[in-house]
């Protein structure tokens, strides 16, 4: 299963060491200490779990930027937890990947989808921030890798090409590929390798945006590992359901919700839907917001790290009328969480 990942190491340590200059002069620091001592071995080892939120109106859904640290009860395990830092994060470094369906099903939508993912990079993106564009069908490929760049992003878009439907009948629903049903849209496989691979060592906020109609065709990987790459590397899922139903002349498209939603809410993201009331433009327009309404708490736990295992999370408001949105929990390791 081919996949075009581009690695540009060095590209990527300017580019940390401009976004995040204090880091880069302390890891340079540590560098040349650990040279004049070479017999000497240092470990930093630190068990803080950071958290990303939004939080929303329970009726309206409106987003909330208001709140200050002690609205918020953090609970782990059913714990609860004291929460050491608190930020509202409307400026901390953003790394952005937009996920971009190419499927047969997505052949009537791509010029609207190259449109506002453009619009979408032009609004999001600020001078410390990376953004990076994947497509993705029977395979995957980076069409832009790490850049600042909103004239390369869009010259990524404008790469975007839809993949033929060689039986000429529409793509099926289904996780399995057949001889009459081939490989047709590796959604959870590019999920899972944009996680794992493309972020993993990136520092900040870290989100990856889909828009994409939910069906999963011939992926390796399932869904439920797609979500742990997503949890182990502290990536924010958010999913744009975009369905072309004359495509699918009317055959229920039975996954679309379902595994976007999931993907969204066990990673702290939020689901979309382009529909009537809502174009892509304004799904995209309500994003950037979103972005910029977040909130950062973090704590040590009460139980140590070390005991690993998945740790269940969930923060609450004193106002009962509003809904954090978070990921649903961590893996705790010998090496602290992930």
């Amino acid at each position: 299963m081919p996949f075009a990942w581009n690695r540009i190491k060095r590209a990527r340590i300017c580019q940390f060491m401009r976004r995040f200059p204090l880091i880069a002069i302390g890891v340079a620091a540590v560098a040349g200490l650990a040279v004049l001592a070479q017999e000497t071995t240092l470990k930093v080892q630190v068990d803080l779990v950071t958290l990303l939120c939004s939080v929303r109106e329970k009726k309206g859904g409106r987003l909330v930027g208001n709140l200050n640290k002690e609205d918020f009860t953090v609970l782990e395990d059913g714990k609860e937890q004291t929460v050491k830092y608190f930020t509202r994060e409307t400026d901390l470094p953003l790394t952005i990947g937009l996920l971009v369906d190419v499927s047969a099903s997505q052949g009537n939508l791509i010029g609207v989808e190259q449109d506002a993912g453009g619009q979408f990079f032009k609004q999001v993106l600020r001078p410390k921030d990376l953004a990076f564009l994947i497509d993705f069908g029977p395979d995957a490929e980076v069409l832009q890798d790490f850049t600042n760049s909103y004239k390369l992003l869009r010259a990524g878009l404008d790469k975007l090409r839809v993949t033929s439907d060689p039986s000429g009948a529409g793509q099926l629903p289904g996780p399995v590929p057949t001889m009459s049903h081939p490989k047709g849209t590796i959604l959870y496989d590019a999920v899972y390798l944009a996680a794992s691979e493309q972020l993993k060592n990136q520092v900040g906020r870290k989100a990856l945006v889909l828009i994409t109609d939910g069906v999963d065709q011939g992926s390796h990987y399932k869904i439920e590992q797609a979500i742990e790459a997503a949890q182990r590397n502290d990536v924010i899922i958010y999913s744009v359901c975009y369905v072309d139903y004359a495509f699918y002349r009317g055959r229920f498209v039975s996954t679309s919700d379902s595994a976007l939603k999931r993907m969204s809410d066990e990673t702290g993201g939020h689901e979309f839907r382009v529909d009537r009331k809502q174009t892509l433009q304004q799904i995209f327009d309500e994003l950037n917001q979103e972005l910029r309404t977040q909130y950062s708490l973090a704590y040590t736990p009460t139980n140590p790290t070390a005991n690993g295992g998945f740790r269940k999370i969930e923060i609450r408001t004193s106002n009962k009328d509003l809904k954090v949105q978070t990921r649903k929990g961590y893996y705790a390791t010998s090496t602290g969480p992930q």
